[in-house]
């Protein structure tokens, strides 16, 4: 049995040299090693000469043919004389190898110990012998016996025996370093004839090519010659026509048109046709082929013959110009342009382009759709919540929906919301707030009516769910119209109300009402406005929103304003009073205003203003009125007053500028006045505050020049000044805040001009004259709080005032007495002699012992109070106090204090007033029916 050796699997060196060849690209899986030449592909190709011409790119490429017909002949001369060469070459190999494997002691120096030292000699002689180029013995596994070269005996050949077994003989023609070669390879088999022993490999080389090839060359290089010299002239010729025809443009010009040519025609969405003169199709593009539906084969068919309309076809094959005209073709609606063209004398024709007006007016309806949308919704931006009123943006949600969206609209809104409160849920009861659109409008329910929905109605679904509800035919669901209202419903009905959108009026997650618009002209209501109405909901809601919580504060504000405010002003002798005040409307401020009464039949009116509006400037200025209420009781001057309450407010500011959660006063305004109708002097003191107005019984008009100093706070301890003048009786003291002479529209001093205007009429009451100053001098929209106050002064009779001297002596006590008792009697006071009496000669004995000159009393009967009072020079100030059992004096003033109905002490710049005031109409204390000459009695007046 033939012992099989399989496939050699290693890679046959050169035959001579012996090297492993390099792996091709193909197998190894590695790009190939290009070792002639380093240029780039880009480099050569810039190397080679550029010919742009289409006569001589023909002309290189003739030149380049016959070249490769005359190698192409050279070729086949040279393989022909070279395969006779290699058929002879493969016998001779064949034979030699044949010959040494089956020489006598082949086989044994083969199987021998030694086999290189019995078959060296012998392959060399072999090899000499026979002219062949190598005798190479191997063993089965590859390692060499023999080579011509002793150095490479014993290594291993590389060899590959393609497709060959190895047990036969095989030849191989292969290109060695010496040529085409061709190699001979025999097995030696064992005596046996199955077991190979070895094997044989002769090699030679084809040294030349036969003579005949070196023969014919020239032949074959004339006939390519005169072949290339034709080729010339023919190229010529072909050249000149060419150049005619494609007017000088060379290949790459024409390529580069016909892509620009062909990419636009197909690519464009406007369908081209080239008709030429005797109207037929010469070319039309898939656009234009798709617009007039054309046959496949449309190309060199007439016009007419296409199956077009008549009107079309004979539109397409008129010659004469025409731009933009829409026709209609089939379904479609063409803009159609036609262009004679007349190329150079040659055969006219004229070109059409086509556009589909169809798809473009309806995308043109959806864009103006879309921008009419987009314009209502900046629309309602700047329309919706203009003002802080609830009402009115619901009012304006309904203006803007109609009649660009909705033919009416209706705004409804729950009850707690329009009060400024935040509802507990949406409910089934809202009270109607908004209705506006064409006649039918007045069929839907009416602005101010509660109205309670059933459960299956849009708007109750709506408001419950917290989404946006559309019923696009009212006529197939008005079930719940019908359990709603059926005669409201009919009615409805009747008047064309086809579709209803009802959306949620909702913000911060909360329901506050709904909106609801209906359509009776327009198409029904989609999708596409159902989100179209939540956009414009939600834009109005959160107006809706903003004015309830802004109605909310302002409600609060203006509460807790007129609670702090003045209900009602006293009456006083003094003055006759009126007064207006009007919050701002964008929110409650600080301004406020007082009259109050002083000692001694004397009046204080005050105005302020504090910076800022809201809770926060209410409550401050509830602070600063009590503050000089406070101030008042102490009877202090305007400056001292002020001077008081600048340190108040920049204490408050202080301590509330440490507490960062809370706001900080930042200053306040503030004019105070005291008036006495005894002399009809007038003292003023104003801190930041605009100057009163004066208006003389003449009607003249001036402003009280009182110094000005820094708003309270803000003066850093600098003392304030006073301003005293004298003031006719029956003249008017107008004091006001700069709401009412300054606004965004207009400067103070405009406001300074209207107002002396508005004041220069005679014989004007106090409330004639707040109406008057409000009717010609009120902005149009006050941004802050106005307050005003007008006070026409009177002057006491002096039948009404009594006044004495009196000298620094105990003894004149009883005098003096006996004055206050008889003018008591003419003022018809018999009731109030014996309290008097007392109360007098406590103070008027106080001041003789304690005072110092000059010493001087005042009674004064001003309407049912009379006031006693006794100045003099001293400045130390009496205190009421308990006087011990055993003590002689110090129950004086605990006399007056039980007596008097009011008692205390006012200080002047030249010493000090201490002052009583009883009431004519109840006696302050009760005698137990003791006269007066047994009260006194108890005392002595040395005593006193």
């Amino acid at each position: 049995m033939v012992k099989h050796l399989g496939r050699l699997s290693a890679l046959r060196s050169h035959a001579l040299g012996g090297e492993r060849p390099r792996p091709s690209p193909e197998r190894s899986g590695e790009l190939p090693q290009w070792e002639t030449d380093s240029r780039p592909p880009g480099r050569l190709r810039r190397a080679l000469p550029r010919v742009r011409s289409v006569a001589g790119q023909v002309f290189l490429l003739q030149l380049v043919i016959m070249v490769l017909f005359a190698a192409a002949a050279s070729g086949a001369l040279v393989v022909q004389a070279r395969k006779s060469s290699t058929q002879e070459a493969r016998q001779l190999s064949m034979g030699v190898a044949e010959s040494f494997a089956q020489a006598p002691g082949t086989l044994a120096a083969m199987k021998s110990g030694d086999p290189t030292v019995l078959l060296q000699p012998r392959a060399e002689e072999a090899r000499k012998n026979t002219g062949v180029d190598y005798v190479v013995a191997f063993d089965p596994q590859g390692f060499r016996w023999t080579h011509p070269d002793p150095k490479l005996i014993g290594k291993h050949i590389f060899a590959l025996r393609e497709g060959a077994a190895a047990d036969r003989p095989f030849t191989k023609t292969f290109e060695g370093s010496l040529g085409l070669a061709v190699d001979t390879t025999v097995p030696v088999r064992d005596t046996n004839g199955t077991t190979i022993v070895g094997f044989v490999s002769v090699g030679v080389t084809v040294a030349s090519v036969d003579d005949v090839v070196q023969d014919q060359l020239p032949q074959l290089l004339g006939f390519a010659g005169a072949a290339l010299a034709v080729s010339a002239v023919g190229t010529a010729l072909v050249s000149w026509r060419l150049r005619r025809q494609t007017r000088g443009l060379d290949p790459s010009e024409m390529t580069r048109m016909y892509e620009h040519h062909d990419a636009v025609l197909h690519a464009v969405r406007e369908g081209v046709l080239i008709i030429s003169g005797d109207a037929r199709l010469l070319l039309a593009n898939d656009e234009a082929r798709r617009l007039l539906d054309l046959p496949a084969d449309a190309e060199n068919r007439r016009v007419t013959d296409l199956g077009l309309a008549a009107d079309t076809a004979g539109l397409l094959c008129s010659a004469r110009e025409i731009t933009d005209v829409v026709h209609l073709a089939g379904d479609r609606l063409l803009a159609i342009n036609i262009r004679p063209v007349d190329p150079h004398g040659r055969p006219s024709g004229t070109v059409v382009t086509l556009r589909d007006s169809t798809e473009l007016r309806a995308l043109a309806g959806r864009a103006e759709v879309a921008r009419e949308r987009l314009g209502l919704l900046y629309e309602a931006g700047v329309r919706i919540g203009t003002t802080l009123d609830v009402v009115r943006t619901a009012q304006e949600l309904a203006e803007v929906a109609v009649p660009r969206f909705a033919d009416a609209a209706t705004v409804d809104l729950l009850d707690p919301i329009l009060r400024g409160a935040v509802s507990a849920g949406p409910g089934p009861e809202m009270r109607r707030v908004a209705v506006h659109g064409d006649g039918g409008a007045r069929s839907l329910y009416p602005v101010g009516e509660l109205i309670r929905f059933v459960p299956t109605s849009p708007v109750a679904v709506g408001a419950e769910r917290g989404r946006a509800v559309l019923d696009a035919d009212l006529t197939s669901s008005g079930g719940w119209m019908a359990d709603q209202d059926p005669d409201r419903a009919r009615r409805l009905l009747e008047l064309g109300f086809h579709s209803l959108i009802t959306v949620p009026l909702q913000a911060r997650g909360v329901v506050l009402g709904m909106a609801n618009f209906w359509r009776s002209d327009a198409d029904p209501f989609g999708q596409e406005d159902l989100a179209f109405a939540e956009e414009l909901a939600a834009r109005a809601a959160v107006a809706v929103d903003n004015a309830r919580r802004y109605t909310r504060e302002h409600t609060l504000a203006e509460s807790l304003q007129r609670s702090l405010l003045p209900g009602s002003l006293p009456h006083h002798s003094a003055v006759e009073v009126a007064h207006r005040y009007l919050p701002a409307q964008e929110g409650v401020g600080g301004d406020w205003f007082d009259v109050i009464p002083l000692p001694g039949a004397r009046v204080a009116l005050v105005v302020g203003d504090v910076v800022g509006h809201g809770l926060h400037a209410a409550a401050t200025m509830g602070r600063l009125r009590t503050a000089v209420h406070n101030f008042s009781s102490l009877d202090l001057p305007p400056d001292e007053l002020l001077g008081h309450l600048d340190e108040l407010v920049a204490r408050i500011d202080s301590d509330e500028n440490a507490d960062r959660d809370h706001e900080s006063v930042s200053g306040a305004t503030c004019l105070y006045a005291i008036y006495d109708p005894a002399s009809g002097a007038c003292a003023f003191a104003r801190a930041g505050h605009p100057e009163p107005a004066l208006v003389r019984l003449d009607g003249t008009v001036e402003y009280v020049r009182v110094p000005g100093s820094p708003p309270l706070g803000l003066g850093g301890g600098l003392p304030f000044e006073t301003t005293e003048l004298t003031l006719p009786e029956g003249s008017r003291l107008v004091l006001y805040t700069d709401g009412l002479i300054e606004d965004r529209q207009r400067g103070m001093d405009a406001g300074l001009d209207a107002l002396r205007a508005a004041l220069a009429h005679r014989d004007r009451t106090p409330e004639e004259t707040c109406q008057d100053v409000l009717d010609a001098v009120l902005p149009a929209r006050s941004s802050d709080d106005i307050a005003l106050l007008v006070a026409r002064t009177r002057l006491l009779s002096p039948s009404q005032v009594a006044e004495w001297d009196v000298p620094s002596d105990p003894a004149v006590v009883a005098g003096v007495r006996a004055d206050v008792a008889r003018r008591l009697q003419a003022w018809e006071l018999e009731d109030m002699p014996f309290t008097t009496e007392l109360i007098i000669s406590e103070l008027v004995t106080n001041a003789i012992r304690y005072g110092t000159e000059p010493i001087r009393l005042r009674v004064l009967h001003d309407d049912d109070s009379l006031i006693c009072e006794v100045a003099d020079g001293s400045s130390t100030s009496p205190h009421l106090r308990r006087a011990a059992t055993t003590d002689e004096g110090g129950r004086g003033l605990f006399l007056v204090a039980q007596f008097a109905q009011r008692w205390g002490t006012r200080y002047t710049a030249r010493g000090k007033v201490i002052w009583t005031e009883q009431s004519t109409r109840a006696p302050a204390g009760d005698t137990d029916e003791m006269s007066a000459d047994g009260v006194l009695d108890q005392w002595e007046d040395a005593a006193w």
